[in-house]
């Protein structure tokens, strides 16, 4: 057992002795199936906060010779009849670049440090081998793999380190990769090359120097989508067993939903622990990451970029391209460059399917609000935020007359946002209720009845005091007729299942005179289930 060969299990059980442990073994499946085979490159990127660590911790002891089978007992890779192929057959590197890093001042002392550590590892383990130089790591793996059989499983985790930290210095950068592509490619000596990080493969041009990888992220995680983090069945364990209301969890911390059926919904895992271990719900994000280095993005509001944010904190979602990422967070070509670098980030959620983002939950929304209160460019946003608590005590209260007040003062203070139809008076709607995500699940165009209700919101369980509003808006037709269409078209009928008061809120806008007008009628109707059942749950990944 050596600091970087065959480092042994003391991490991987650290985390099982942890009080919460979420069993993602399985994952061993998928890298096994392409162990020593011409697939056995894999890089899998994450934002902070997801688990990559672990998993490669994970991914260490499993592989180790040194390791006992005894510590994977009772978990899922070894449930079968026997555990997937390279169980106890290698030798395993692993590396965290971060380390070298931070210990260095140059990409050459960096990769000095780098394959000296290596070699006293391995020359240290196998001392008595006939080795041709013992100064060259490719050929001093060469030897040992002659020697032993066993291949290697190197295992390289926050492989990035390099773009973040010398963002600017492309030769560091190619220099880097090169060592990485002639000591891994086209190597007999490697099982499995395993790198995780938060961005993916950085490309010269149009070509990567790490063209072997197939990657897996937060564009598309393919395979490993159930393992970005917890699943939703995962989760609502997890509240059942600390006493958490799942719905309210679901609202904080669901968003990232890959199209693929073994994963569904996928839950930022080190917020929805720390939810657990603390009984309350909160943002956790920013422990990692904190509100100015969103901020620094955002601000940079490549062609429109900041209209873009404004709809989504909205609710509403984004078209982009994310092809043209350079995989590095300098490179900027367009606002689709940076909300793809976001979606790596974890600040936005992708549609692989409609290749559309979106703010994924309202854990994430808090940064961005956080991140837009400060500066003049974002002023007017940050007012209508914190005017919501007002449009929200108006509605609640009945208060017609303040109810439009408020969504005449959200307009104007939106009104660098195109505002000529309806579509466009939402977004400003859904932007001036932000107040109403604390209590509510928000759902814009909700099947019902013979048509779509434009705004509809949802108390969650733990809020159930609260009434459901049904919002209907009209452009030049006046607020009793979004009144009438609401009833006309059953739209309260989305909510038959719910017990409670519902608010009948009608909003309009005369283009003419330039006046809003607010409507609002109370709805009381017992149903035959209670609250916590009937409250549909929301798809952050429906059409917005």
């Amino acid at each position: 057992m050596g600091i970087y060969l065959n480092p042994g299990a003391d991490l991987f059980l650290e985390a099982r002795r942890s009080k919460i442990y979420v069993d993602k073994t399985a994952m061993l499946f998928e890298l096994s199936a392409v162990l020593g085979t011409q697939q056995k490159y894999v890089c899998v990127s994450r934002p902070r906060r997801f688990g990559k660590s672990m998993a490669a911790n994970m991914i260490c002891a499993y592989y180790d010779h040194t390791v006992a089978d005894e510590v994977f007992a009772g978990l899922a890779v070894a449930r079968g009849e026997e555990f997937p192929r390279g169980r106890g057959a290698c030798d395993v590197l692993r590396l965290n670049m971060q380390e070298f890093l931070s210990e260095t001042e140059s990409m050459a002392e960096f990769l000095s440090l780098l394959k000296d550590s290596l070699l006293w590892d391995l020359l240290k383990e196998y001392p008595d081998y006939d080795y041709l130089r013992r100064d060259n790591l490719r050929r001093v793996m060469d030897t040992v793999y002659a020697q032993t059989q066993r291949p290697f499983v190197i295992v390289i985790d926050e492989w990035d380190c390099i773009f973040r930290e010398y963002p600017h210095d492309t030769e560091a950068q190619r220099r880097y990769l090169d060592f990485l592509r002639d000591w891994l490619k086209d190597k007999a000596y490697i099982g499995l090359a395993y790198m995780t990080g938060i961005l993916p493969i950085k490309k010269y041009g149009t070509h990567s120097a790490l063209n072997m990888f197939t990657e897996y992220s937060m564009e598309d995680p393919g395979a490993y989508a159930r393992y970005v983090g917890f699943t939703e069945e995962e989760t609502r364990a997890l509240c059942e067993a600390y006493g958490m209301d799942f719905e309210e969890c679901r609202a904080w911390y669901d968003g990232y939903a890959f199209p693929y059926p073994e994963a569904g919904h996928i839950y930022s895992p080190k917020s929805v622990v720390e939810a657990m271990l603390r009984q309350r719900f909160g943002s956790y994000w920013n422990q990692t990451e904190t509100y100015e280095a969103l901020k620094i993005y955002i601000d940079l509001n490549e062609g429109g970029l900041r209209d873009a944010i404004v709809r989504m904190m909205a609710g509403g979602r984004e078209k982009i391209d994310t092809t043209t990422f350079s995989n590095d967070m300098t490179t900027f070509h367009s606002a689709d460059d940076v909300m793809t670098l976001l979606v790596h980030l974890g600040y936005l959620g992708y549609d692989l399917d409609r290749e559309e983002v979106f703010i994924p939950n309202n854990e994430v929304l808090r940064e961005y609000v956080t991140a837009t209160k400060h500066g003049e460019e974002w002023s007017i946003i940050s007012r209508t935020l914190q005017a919501s608590d007002a449009l929200l005590d108006a509605v609640l209260a009945g208060d017609e007359e303040k109810t439009a007040a408020a969504v005449a003062q959200a307009h104007l203070e939106t009104s660098h946002i195109q505002y000529n139809d309806e579509n466009a008076l939402s977004y400003t709607l859904s932007l001036a209720f932000y107040s109403a995500r604390r209590f509510y699940n928000v759902v814009r165009e909700l099947p019902a009845g013979k048509g779509f209700a434009d705004l509809v919101f949802l108390p969650r369980p733990r809020h159930a005091e609260k009434p459901a509003l049904v919002v209907e808006l009209k452009w030049d037709k006046g607020a009793m007729a979004a009144i009438r269409q609401i009833k006309e078209k059953g739209y309260a009928g989305a909510l038959a299942d719910y017990a409670g008061e519902i608010l009948l809120v009608g909003i309009s806008y005369d283009r003419r005179t330039r006046r809003h007008e607010a409507r609002i009628e109370r709805l009381v109707r017992p149903a035959p289930r209670g609250l916590e059942e009937s409250v549909p749950s929301v798809d952050n990944n429906s059409k917005a």
